[in-house]
């Protein structure tokens, strides 16, 4: 039996946030809300038609109890934010498990993995954690129909490196104690799990070596998962790729598998045989290729991301595939047709067309003409069989690599984002149910998406945004012109076309901080332009290491990062894929290599000093190795020599460091698993991460002149942290910090007394020396008490609110008002200006 373990790097992780004196500070999220993130697992309990359970890939669990009118994050306090598979037990439907980490072992941007198992029993209220966390990545968690005791877990183990965590794992006792009931070998993880409904004891796996093999396939067991048989008659001897199982439930001896044949095609352009469906009709003895349709194009190239296949509660010959797009079949899988694109939207964007790459389909047994879908553009639903869909796009999710800041008032926020393009909102921006979502796409692809990263105004004509997509794809679009789609008349491609270039999947680029039309772009070589993007000239020899496999840790062997000193023009840093540091003093005239002593690691971030031009930041991530140390250097005489300042970080994988513009002693890192501070130059840090939900922070930077630190996850959007009470200590033993003016815009509306949604409320800093009750009082000018209600402070600082109303539930008029906190016989005050939209 394999029993339950701890998790170190969790515990450290939580210690630090507990103990931070800047654990009472709130962080704000701003979005987006419309834009959506990669739904990878769907749940709904049965004969329920109010309650979904949607698992983003790197989102967090969220949940709703009216068929998506409005939703709640779940599981967002734990070890693992990456949701592989969620299950509600059908004899129990409060009890639902999490299997964590991402089911799609991607080798280009980021699929987290998971800390293993995880049940409730209220709902989602709360969470236990049921071990088997160095399975790292669980494809399916499969519960017994009616005893839900018993549960079994489909384990693909470690992404990048042998792993003897892979199989099958089996609870005969609600995951207090696990027994590995299949396994393969360390290579060879299962990536799907079906069981007979009529004979639960009846199982079937799904085998598969990432990203192909000989040593996978079908796997059955008749005495509920003790002993396993390979299945082989009728089906591909391979290479077999990915696959997937569906159990007819009105015919169980039915049984279809979309699978992944990776064996050499004789067709010309075709690497393989690509997508194939087969159906038994004996419970899996044998087998027989079912398709007439040519199904390559389903999934092309990927199926390792794909496979998906549902059947019909009710008619075993009415199937569903899932690729790049969405299939349906009436028929047993002869012939397909694509589900329709007819949409509707819960928050209104551009795009026309049904997102691509879709990973999760749950028909409702009670109404199979109900489904669900899960792709990269969030969660669908349809109740006609997929022939027109409501997009359920009022979840707060988006999957960002990139983000920076204006300074408009209120400042936006930039950001590029995992498949859904590039983005542009508003700082003020507020999340409320059922209030437009004021953040804008860029730009589109004719899919509504796309993969985009850095993501920058244009500073000398506001009407134009620089943005990228993979592989060194650079573009700028007029954010004023007559088409959002990326490719057409109101873009322009401004990719470098130089011989010999190797681009890696976020190419890296900046604008001159000298020269707003100067731009540089890292390859294997160092690219700049002085025009805008018009024409480009190398200068850089080749910097990078020789490219290796897509799944290789240097893939490419092309620059990651690269910036430019914004103290002294022409000093140049980059850092590569396998972890060379290069430096220039010159503006590329000559280069040399700076990375002597520092691991040879994928470098995630090169920072050069706002206060000393010989000042450096390097950070190094073990992601695509499964190394989660922090690697975090500081060199002050131009990389002649190095300083780790990992300190007391705990072992999360590190994306990005920063230096604050007006102090060089406050430093800020943005790892795996959240955010963290240094006061003293990277000698120590603490934690900014406490009322932050767990999830990766790809980018951050400081917008100095709002003192607000801005972050861009990797699943919930972007959020913002006052800084103020970090840029500006405090000895006294009570204080108040002062509030940002605010404006009231005018509410018409018939609405419910002290109804919110999707207005202003006032925000402020208050630090404490003790924890205790504090009295806030709000007077007006006449000296009248507007409101007064108690808080509980922490010791350190705390983030405060005020919703701008009065004791009896109507908008405060437009004025300054005082703000006082006390606690005991300490006081402190502050003023605040409340004005009218348009005074």
């Amino acid at each position: 039996m394999i029993s339950k373990q701890t998790t170190p790097a969790w515990a450290a992780h939580q210690a630090l946030a507990q103990s931070s004196f800047c654990r009472g500070l709130a962080w704000r999220p701003v979005g987006p809300v419309k834009i959506g993130a990669r739904v990878e697992a769907i749940a709904i309990p049965p004969g329920d038609t109010g309650r979904i359970y949607a698992g983003v890939g790197s989102g967090n669990l969220w949940k709703t109890v009216n068929n998506g009118l409005t939703w709640r994050p779940l599981f967002e306090h734990e070890s693992a934010f990456a949701i592989g598979d969620v299950a509600v037990s059908q004899s129990h439907p409060s009890v639902v498990w999490v299997g964590t980490g991402e089911a799609q072992p991607r080798y280009a941007g980021y699929a987290y993995p998971g800390t293993g198992v995880f049940k409730s029993v209220d709902g989602g209220a709360s969470w236990k954690h049921l071990g088997l966390e160095a399975t790292h990545h669980i494809a399916k968690v499969l519960l017994h129909p009616t005893n839900p005791s018993i549960a079994y877990v489909a384990a693909l183990g470690k992404q990048w490196i042998p792993s003897p965590e892979r199989g099958v794992y089996r609870t005969l006792d609600g995951g207090a104690h696990w027994e590995k009931v299949l396994f393969i070998d360390e290579v060879t993880g299962v990536v799907d799990l079906a069981l007979d409904p009529k004979d639960p004891n009846t199982l079937y796996a799904w085998a598969w070596q990432i990203e192909e093999g000989r040593r996978g396939g079908l796997f059955k067991s008749r005495d509920a998962g003790k002993t396993w048989r390979r299945l082989t008659k009728g089906l591909p001897t391979g290479p077999l790729g990915r696959a997937s199982i569906a159990v007819a439930p009105k015919s169980p001896k039915i049984v279809y598998l979309f699978l992944d044949n990776r064996a050499p095609s004789t067709q010309k352009d075709r690497p393989f045989m690509g997508g194939e469906v087969y159906r038994s009709e004996d419970a899996g003895e044998s087998w027989r290729k079912v398709n007439t349709d040519d199904l390559y194009d389903v999934f092309g190239a990927f199926g390792w991301k794909f496979t998906d296949i549902c059947v019909d509660p009710r008619d075993a010959n009415r199937l569903y595939i899932l690729g790049n797009h969405a299939f349906q079949s009436r028929d047993g899988g002869a012939t397909f047709q694509r589900l329709g694109d007819r949409i509707l939207r819960v928050q209104e964007t551009p795009g026309r067309a049904l997102h691509l790459d879709h990973h999760e389909l749950v028909i409702d047994p009670a109404n199979p003409e109900r489904l669900l879908l899960g792709n990269d553009g969030g969660l669908f639903l349809s109740y006609d069989a997929g022939e027109s869909w409501l997009h359920l796009n009022n979840i707060p999710v988006a999957q960002m690599y990139f983000v920076a800041t204006d300074n408009q008032t209120p400042y936006r926020i930039f950001a590029g984002t995992q498949d859904n393009a590039a983005l542009v909102g508003p700082s003020d921006a507020i999340l409320d149910d059922a209030t437009p979502d004021p953040w804008r796409s860029v730009y589109l692809d004719r899919w509504t998406g796309g993969d985009s990263f850095v993501t920058l105004p244009d500073p000398t004509d506001e009407r134009f945004v620089y943005y990228e997509h993979q592989n060194g794809a650079l573009m700028r679009m007029d954010t004023t012109g007559s088409s959002i789609l990326s490719g057409g008349p109101s873009s322009e491609s401004l990719r470098p076309r130089l011989p010999g270039l190797r681009f890696s999947w976020y190419t890296p680029f900046f604008i001159s901080p000298h020269n707003p039309r100067t731009l540089y772009l890292g390859a294997n070589q160092v690219l700049k332009t002085v025009d805008r993007g018009a024409t480009w000239r190398a200068i850089s020899p080749e910097l990078g290491e020789p490219a290796g496999k897509d799944r290789d840790a240097v893939p490419t062997g092309a620059l990651t990062m690269l910036a430019e000193s914004p103290l002294v023009p022409g000093i140049l840093v980059g850092g590569t894929e396998g972890g060379r540091v290069w430096l220039s003093t010159d503006d590329g005239a000559t280069w040399s290599r700076i990375d002597s002593g520092l691991p040879r690691k994928w470098v995630s971030r090169v920072t050069l000093s706002h206060h000393a031009a010989a000042t450096l930041y390097l950070s190094f991530t073990g992601f695509r190795e499964n190394d989660t140390r922090p690697y975090v250097f500081i060199s002050t005489d131009t990389g002649r020599t190095w300083r780790s300042l990992a300190s007391n970080l705990p072992p999360e994988c590190v994306n990005v460091i920063k230096e604050d513009p007006t102090d060089p002693k406050l430093l800020y890192v943005g790892t795996d698993l959240g955010v963290y501070l240094s006061r003293d130059a990277g000698q120590s840090w603490e934690s900014l991460s406490a009322t932050l939900p767990s999830t990766p922070v790809q980018d951050l930077t400081v917008q100095s002149r709002d003192s607000e630190l801005v972050i861009g996850t990797y699943g919930r959007g972007a959020w913002i942290l006052d800084l103020a009470p970090i840029r500006k200590p405090t000895s006294e033993p009570l204080f108040l910090y002062p509030i940002r003016d605010i404006t009231l815009d005018p509410f018409p509306w018939d609405s419910v007394p002290g109804d919110r949604r999707g207005r202003p409320i006032a925000r402020f800093s208050v630090v404490s020396d003790t924890a205790g009750a504090a009295t806030l009082t709000v007077t007006s000018a006449s000296g009248s008490v507007v409101r007064q209600w108690q808080a509980n402070l922490l010791r350190g600082a705390n983030t405060l609110t005020w919703d701008l109303q009065t004791e009896h539930k109507t908008d405060v008029p437009a004025g300054v008002y005082q703000v006082e906190a006390k606690r005991g016989t300490r006081r402190t005050s502050t003023t605040l200006t409340v004005r009218r939209s348009g005074k």
